[in-house]
């Protein structure tokens, strides 16, 4: 007990590593069923609530109400949350193989942002782990090059402006947590979450007449996956270093992998290999304090 209690930040970004691994796995699977990516991003953000109400519970149903709460929590919501609606459309005009390993890449700014402002500092062991984890990120999160359509430089702009929403995201997160209380912090995430909805289903098609009734339960206890994920971030930012949780936080692929090796026999490709053995090296290096 004494160990967890010294060590919180790393359990809850295990947490966070290995809900986000698994539901990047079912996720992918329900997808592949029909279930359109605007619906994914709706029923998320009603699965955030259910995690915002037990992060109440658990603060003692005491919500941080001053204007600067209320400006850091919507914050980090809405980075997160628009973040996600922009990755779509970057997803309609550009190749995934290149926005998906372009994006994942947003931790580079959280730390960059935590070591000229927040002032953080790693040991060598931790140092090598980030550079490498961020190498694994890369390798994790290559798809292959099938999906040629391409249509002018949107989807450039609009990577970059996720690559820059989601590394900003991790920067004020772990900068709420100095003024204000983790729980509130995720209430204002599952907020602004709710609150995009309505934007989400615009950018819904026609296709959603065609999906199962039943694929709307399976993707609820999916995202709640999700939801429990982000809910650990916010207490791993709390106790750990940005510029460590970050990077290891981009890690979860590699539960995804292992899981698709082990569970429906898919052999990862040689990048994906690199990847798997990186990110390993990369979760013992930034344990390690």
């Amino acid at each position: 007990m004494s160990w967890i209690k010294k060590h919180k930040w790393l359990v809850f970004a295990l947490v966070t590593t290995l809900t986000w691994g698994v539901w990047g796995e079912f996720s992918e699977l329900i997808q592949q069923e029909g279930f359109p990516a605007s619906m994914v991003y709706i029923v998320w953000a009603f699965s955030m609530v259910p995690c915002a109400v037990a992060a109440l519970w658990i603060g003692g149903w005491k919500l941080d109400r001053s204007w600067k709460s209320l400006l850091l929590g919507l914050s980090v919501g809405l980075l997160g949350a628009g973040g996600q609606l922009v990755l779509f459309e970057a997803l309609r005009f550009g190749p995934a193989y290149i926005v998906f390993p372009f994006v994942s890449m947003s931790p580079i700014v959280t730390i960059a942002l935590s070591l000229a402002f927040l002032r953080e500092r790693a040991n060598r062991v931790q140092t090598f782990g980030i550079v490498v984890a961020l190498a694994a990120i890369f390798f994790l999160s290559w798809q292959d090059g099938s999906d040629t359509h391409v249509s002018g430089y949107v989807w450039l702009v609009l990577a970059a402006l996720v690559f820059i929403a989601w590394g900003i995201q991790g920067y004020i997160m772990k900068f709420a947590n100095g003024s204000m209380s983790a729980e509130s912090i995720f209430f204002y995430m599952a907020l602004t979450g709710v609150m995009l909805v309505p934007l989400a289903w615009t950018m819904t098609g026609p296709e959603i007449a065609a999906v199962e009734p039943g694929l709307y339960v399976k993707g609820f206890f999916t995202q709640l996956l999700n939801s429990i994920g982000a809910l650990t971030l916010v207490y791993a930012y709390r106790y750990g270093k940005a510029i460590i949780v970050s990077p290891m936080q981009g890690l979860a692929p590699l539960i995804t992998v292992v899981l698709s090796l082990v569970i429906f026999a898919v052999v990862p490709g040689p990048m994906l290999l690199v990847g798997l053995v990186l990110a390993t090296v990369a979760l013992v290096a930034l344990s390690l304090e």
